[in-house]
């Protein structure tokens, strides 16, 4: 979405980037956050 509009964001409202760029960040943060759930709802111990 970012890249499509990216002339029109950077010429006329940089603001526009704001809600793509949170909308990835809240979609890694959940992704990280389901991953060390399951991690720890199967006891999985990693080797050192």
């Amino acid at each position: 979405m970012i890249k499509e509009n990216y002339n029109f964001i950077i010429t006329q409202n940089p603001m526009l980037a704001l809600a793509p760029g949170f909308a990835i960040m809240i979609l890694v943060l959940a992704f990280n956050l389901l991953g060390n759930g399951l991690r720890d709802a199967l006891n999985v111990k990693g080797k050192l």
